[in-house]
């Protein structure tokens, strides 16, 4: 088969590998229809992330169909069309069990293994461990562009920003970053009863575009003014939003998500942050913020495929441009110039 192999930072290649074999009774082999690229591939492809070596397949979304099963796969069959959980759990040790498998035991002690420990989805086949547990079935109603943004952006933005951050109905929530992940939040948190939701991005193309996945409001941090004075002013009272959600992963991004909190708020961070950050302490400890973090778990892929029938929220917006199997290249050139490309997700087919 082909697939996009990591050689090192700065180095991919379309190439030929091996097929991927069965290597454990509870595995299955997928043929990969559609992938997208994340923006951790783009941290791969830096040398950010040093468990990732030569020779790696990379990808960790995609949406196909199954070809072979292992013999003690008793939910997915051969010819079913399945969305590719981006983490892998075995559903028995001490952390699946308790719902946070993307710290999963039994795979290494992290569930994101696909293009990270394991070779990944950007390829024509990839091997599913667990594949039960793993691989979600794709109702016919349901477009493979829809369905593979619940490999990870949409479970990643609800999960990790809208449920922890804990929006509840008529909550303000400011969402610091309009990239995918940012408009992932956006959307959720609408859809989770925020009464109000305020995108904050200095790309004038992504804040209008959040329009479309549900902001009520938008603050251009490049226009000039106080943006967290802005975003203050749009809270009930001026005190403050109820939920700030952090979806850049820098410094100045965090303090605005911290400085725009109202007392008894909540900053939900969902960044991926290469440095460490301020954490005034000494001014918050009486302001009673809950601050949370985390990897996503994508155990609520089943919920937003439900929400995707009814409706209820639209994921073929993050779509904005369409490549091939063989355009790897060019798709990597787009996404790595989002703003210039006006790029929010790439959708790469085979065929």
């Amino acid at each position: 088969m082909k697939a996009l192999v990591y050689h090192g930072p700065g180095s991919k290649a379309w190439e030929d590998v091996p097929d991927p074999v069965l290597q454990d009774p509870t595995d299955a082999i997928v043929r990969v229809e559609t992938t997208t690229i994340c923006g951790t591939d783009l941290h791969i492809l830096s040398g950010d992330v040093p468990a990732v070596t030569k020779g790696r397949v990379l990808g960790h979304e995609g949406v196909g169909v199954v070809t072979e099963v292992g013999p003690e796969c008793t939910r997915v069959k051969v010819g079913d069309r399945v969305i590719i959980s981006c983490v892998t759990k075995c559903g028995r040790c001490e952390y699946c069990v308790m719902g946070m498998p993307s710290h999963c035991q039994t795979v290494g002690g992290i569930g994101w293994i696909f293009g990270h420990l394991i070779d990944g989805t950007q390829a024509e086949l990839v091997r599913v461990p667990f594949a039960d547990n793993g691989l979600i079935p794709l109702p016919t109603n349901v477009s493979a562009e829809q369905g593979v943004m619940l490999s990870d952006i949409l479970p990643t933005g609800f999960e990790i920003g809208v449920l922890y951050g804990a929006v509840k109905e008529g909550d303000v929530v400011a969402v610091v970053g309009a990239g995918p992940v940012g408009l992932a939040s956006v959307m959720t948190a609408r859809s989770s009863g925020a009464s109000r939701v305020i995108a904050v991005d200095g790309n004038k193309f992504r804040l209008e575009r959040s329009l479309d996945f549900g902001a009520t409001d938008t603050i251009d941090i490049l226009a000039g003014g106080n943006t967290v004075e802005q975003i203050k002013a749009l809270s009930r009272g001026g005190l403050g939003v109820d939920v700030a959600i952090e979806a850049v992963g820098l410094g100045p991004a965090f303090r605005t998500s911290l400085d725009c909190l109202r007392p008894g708020g909540h900053l939900a961070n969902v960044g991926v942050h290469g440095r460490p950050v301020e954490l005034p302490i000494d001014r918050d400890w009486i302001n009673n913020l809950t601050l949370t973090t985390g990897l996503v778990n994508a155990t609520t892929a089943p919920e937003l495929l439900t929400q995707i029938e009814e409706g209820i929220i639209s994921p073929e917006k993050f779509v904005t441009h369409h490549f091939t199997f063989d355009e790897f290249d060019r798709a990597y050139d787009t996404f790595s110039n989002a703003a210039d490309e006006h790029a929010l997700k790439v959708i790469i087919s085979n065929g």
